[in-house]
Formats: structure tokens, C-alpha cells, sequence
């Protein structure tokens, strides 16, 4: 994987207007790494993170079934629902502000489509796993915007520590954390990434600084680890921030 940073002393802001951008009529989809027929070799992912697209999908259409082996996808959707179908038997609707999780494994085949009368709006966000192979999986949950006030809540997570207790997060199969919080307007929150870790965070809605750096809605931030870093929102704001290797 290429590091998108200069050094261990920056934050690199990776601005909405210059991600990859395709727009097919039915999915107007933004890139912030080389995915599909955007291509910048200085943007093949951060660490074990892969792929953050940022798609709109029109009302009543979708991805069709398709295949996906050795890749843990993780969906957050921000507006509207995704219904999911896979080759396990797998069938369910996620909708804003929750999370659903597929480990492909060793394979399988899934259909992702926006069944409601208003576009959706979603993250995906892909993490190479630990470990390739193994039998695929899928899971959904809610995660209330309210419980997120203020600070960060693990969503999806590669460690046992996560996966149980009153607000369990979704397992993947990675050495990742898949984090989510909201801000209101002028509250800070302060978040440790640890020596030789890549996080990489946007905000869904709303405007913040990172260490003091200005960062609009839907703008990426690629941050080094062995740090401390200090989120202020500039007005009310939803975050999504992966932790990975």
C-alpha cells in the first residue's frame, strides 16, 4: 500500500472535489482511493484500508448480484436504506445511521439496492482482512445517532474487547476498528491512534478541524499513527473514522 502522507508530522486533507469521481445515472459515486476506472497510484489506500467510497443511489435501482472474495465491506449509510441480498440467504434492510458488515471470505455473491422512493446516500469502505479465506458472512445493526453524542462508538471491530458488553460493535476480520460519533457545534473530542496505525476520517455532515486543520463535510483526512488528535466540530457533526493497520 502507498502512504498518501509526506511525513508522521502531517494530516493530509484529501478534498471532496478532488476524489475520484464517476457518475453512472443511477450511482453518482466519489472516490477516495483507486477504485474501479479511477486509477492514482498515489492513492491505492491508506494502511489495510482499501477502498472509502461515497455513493448516492438513486430510488429503485442498485447493484445487481456480484462477487466479492478475502475483502471485510462495511456500509454505513447516512440517508435513505440499503436491502441486501446474498448467496448465503442472507436478506436485510439497513437504514441511516446503521451498519452492515459482510466478510467475503473464501466468497460470495450479494446484490445491494435501494428499494425506497428517495436516494440513499452511503460509505463503503473496505479493509483487507487478517487472514484470507474462510467461510463468508454478513450482520446488520442499529446504531442510534444519540448514543454517538459527543463520542466515538465503535461500530465494527477485529477485536474481542468490542464484541461484547451493553453496545457490542459488528465483528470483521480485520485488525481495524470501524468508529462513529457526533459532534454539536464547538464540542471537541480527543482521539489516541497508537505507533504504526492508519486512521482515516470524514465527516458525513457538518464541518470540523482536526488539530486544528478545517475540513468540510465529505472531505478525508489520512492521519498517522503514534499520536493524539483533537476534533472540533465548527457546526453540528457526524463522523465515521476507521482505525486499521
Amino acid at each position: 500500500m502507498n502512504d498518501i502522507l509526506s511525513s508522521p508530522a502531517t494530516i493530509e486533507r484529501r478534498a471532496f472535489e478532488t476524489l475520484g469521481h464517476a457518475d453512472h445515472g443511477w450511482l453518482d459515486a466519489r472516490h477516495h482511493f483507486s477504485f474501479a476506472s479511477y486509477h492514482d497510484p498515489e492513492r491505492m489506500g491508506w494502511g489495510a484500508i482499501r477502498v472509502w467510497n461515497d455513493d448516492t443511489i438513486a430510488p429503485n435501482s442498485g447493484f445487481p448480484p456480484h462477487p466479492h472474495r478475502d475483502m471485510e465491506i462495511i456500509t454505513y449509510v447516512r440517508s435513505g436504506a440499503i436491502t441486501h441480498q446474498d448467496s448465503l440467504g442472507n436478506l436485510g434492510r439497513t437504514g441511516a445511521g446503521d451498519v452492515q458488515v459482510m466478510s467475503a471470505g473464501s466468497g460470495v455473491r450479494h446484490s445491494e439496492y435501494n428499494l425506497e422512493t428517495e436516494p440513499t446516500t452511503l460509505f463503503q469502505i473496505w479493509i483487507e482482512p487478517t487472514r484470507r479465506g474462510g467461510a463468508p458472512s454478513w450482520g446488520a445493526k442499529p446504531f442510534p445517532r444519540g448514543d454517538r453524542s459527543g463520542r466515538f462508538v465503535t461500530l465494527a471491530s477485529g477485536y474481542a474487547e468490542d464484541l461484547t458488553g451493553d453496545q457490542p460493535a459488528l465483528p470483521i476480520r480485520a485488525e481495524a476498528r470501524v468508529l462513529g460519533a457526533t459532534l454539536a457545534a464547538g464540542e471537541t473530542l480527543e482521539l489516541a491512534i497508537d505507533a504504526g496505525r492508519h486512521a482515516y476520517c470524514v465527516a458525513a455532515t457538518g464541518e470540523v478541524t482536526i488539530d486544528g486543520e478545517r475540513f468540510a463535510a465529505r472531505d478525508g483526512a489520512a492521519i498517522h499513527g503514534g499520536r493524539t488528535v483533537s476534533i472540533t466540530a465548527l457546526a453540528d457533526a457526524e463522523l465515521v473514522l476507521v482505525d486499521a493497520q
